[in-house]
């Protein structure tokens, strides 16, 4: 793989530059990803924040997660695209929702482990070969 990885909302106002892989990429199954993701998970790339740069207008938005903490939310405010969550607490990581597409080898996003299975649907089937997390580890 070379870096960096560029990807960009659908309308392309906001792009990024990834120039290392992610530390970790997790399905998510929870509700609340079922709903941003309109199915049944979202993939989300942990990803430090010196590790990326974004381009373009963000705008935010911030819910308390189950978890207590707060999960602020950046998107694209021409067509609504959601390209990162984060902890405004713990700046160092983000949570990158937005993946390129069209890579020639996109194993990079490919999840490592699958949490919140206890929130999953019933009918999708997880890959045998990664670690299940009935919540959060």
């Amino acid at each position: 793989m070379e870096y960096p990885i560029v990807g960009q909302c659908q309308c392309g106002q906001v792009s990024y530059r990834l120039h290392q892989p992610p530390k970790m990429v997790l399905a998510c199954h929870c509700y609340e990803c079922q709903k941003l993701a309109t199915a049944p998970f979202s993939i989300t790339a942990l990803v430090a924040t010196s590790d990326i740069e974004f381009i373009g207008e963000l705008k935010e938005w911030t819910r308390i997660a189950q978890s207590g903490n707060k999960n602020s939310a950046k998107f694209c405010p021409d067509c609504g695209n959601r390209i990162y969550h984060f902890n405004p607490d713990d700046l160092s990581t983000i949570k990158l929702k937005l993946k390129p597409v069209g890579l020639a080898d996109d194993k990079v996003f490919e999840p490592t482990a699958h949490v919140w299975v206890s929130q999953k649907q019933k009918w999708y089937v997880i890959p045998s070969n990664v670690p299940v997390y009935d919540e959060q580890p």
